[in-house]
């Protein structure tokens, strides 16, 4: 028999050739999966929920940004998808209900709206790294850390401590707590490409043991110029872990296999040690 198809023969069709199109949406297209991602997204804006003064408010913001996190992880991948079917029901779902839940805050609290333009921007390059699939790329990831701990200021400057600051976005330690989460996230990106995505890269090895050892330089430096203080201890103490497990875990590595589940469960407890030396410290 030939191997070319007969005339009469119907070609299949492009959902035939792609069966993953015509799969139907499930729970897993809904939440995403990843447990330390859910942690660096979220933590950021709860720390600034919590440092400048829970509220109303400030309790409304962090329940439309987590729906802002949904909307961003389901688009991304419907875009990456190239509009599969499967995940339009979760995009359509959440960006109904952050409309509700933003579009009333924004017209209660307009002063949000002087973060729009850089939110928009990282929305943007988000979703065109989705499109090229490059999510997961130094730059793609650097994107989506901006975004979450940029939050921390975002969020605390609603807060009941803020209220009667000159710069409320700067109130609490706002600042100096975005620029925590920005520099642990970005070792943390680095850390999980030496065990996953780049494992066994050299160079992305080093990168993350350079990163890791500068902060805690940086945090044992801060803490002396301080008076070594107990109330900046934990900063240095968490930078000492983070760089612990960024030498022994690759390590560890080379001689069993590590899931990624498991990497992803230190990297959740990792920011919450994080989140902890944020709180007790600013």
């Amino acid at each position: 028999m030939s191997e070319q198809p007969s005339t009469l023969q119907r070609r299949p069709s492009s959902s035939a050739a792609h069966p993953s199109s015509r799969r139907k949406t499930t729970i897993r297209d809904w939440i995403p999966d990843q447990p330390g991602a859910w942690a660096m997204a979220l933590l950021p804006a709860l720390a600034g929920m919590i440092a400048g003064g829970t509220n109303a408010i400030t309790v409304w913001l962090f329940a439309a940004w987590v729906l802002c996190y949904c909307v961003q992880f389901t688009v991304a991948r419907w875009l990456k998808s190239r509009f599969a079917r499967r995940y339009a029901p979760p995009v359509a779902v959440y960006t109904v209900l952050l409309a509700a839940a933003g579009l009333p805050f924004v017209i209660f609290h307009p002063a949000v709206l002087w973060w729009a333009p850089l939110y928009a921007t990282l929305a943007a390059l988000s979703f065109v790294a989705a499109w090229l699939r490059r999510e997961r790329t130094l730059w793609g990831n650097s994107v989506a850390i901006l975004a979450a701990c940029t939050m921390a200021m975002v969020v605390g400057s609603f807060g009941t401590y803020a209220a009667d600051a000159k710069y409320p976005a700067l109130a609490n330690g706002g600042l100096p707590a975005a620029i925590v989460f920005l520099l642990t996230q970005f070792g943390s990106v680095l850390f999980v490409k030496t065990m996953i995505r780049e494992r066994g890269n050299r160079g992305y090895l080093w990168a993350s043991w350079i990163w890791h050892g500068t902060l805690l330089v940086a945090a044992f430096g801060l803490w002396g110029l301080l008076g070594f203080r107990r109330l900046f201890v934990m900063p240095a103490i968490v930078c000492l872990w983070l760089l612990a497990r960024a030498i022994a875990m690759p390590l560890i590595a080379r001689q069993r296999n590590i899931k990624p589940i498991a990497v992803g469960l230190v990297e959740m407890a990792s920011s919450l040690a994080v989140f902890a030396a944020v709180l007790m410290t600013f």
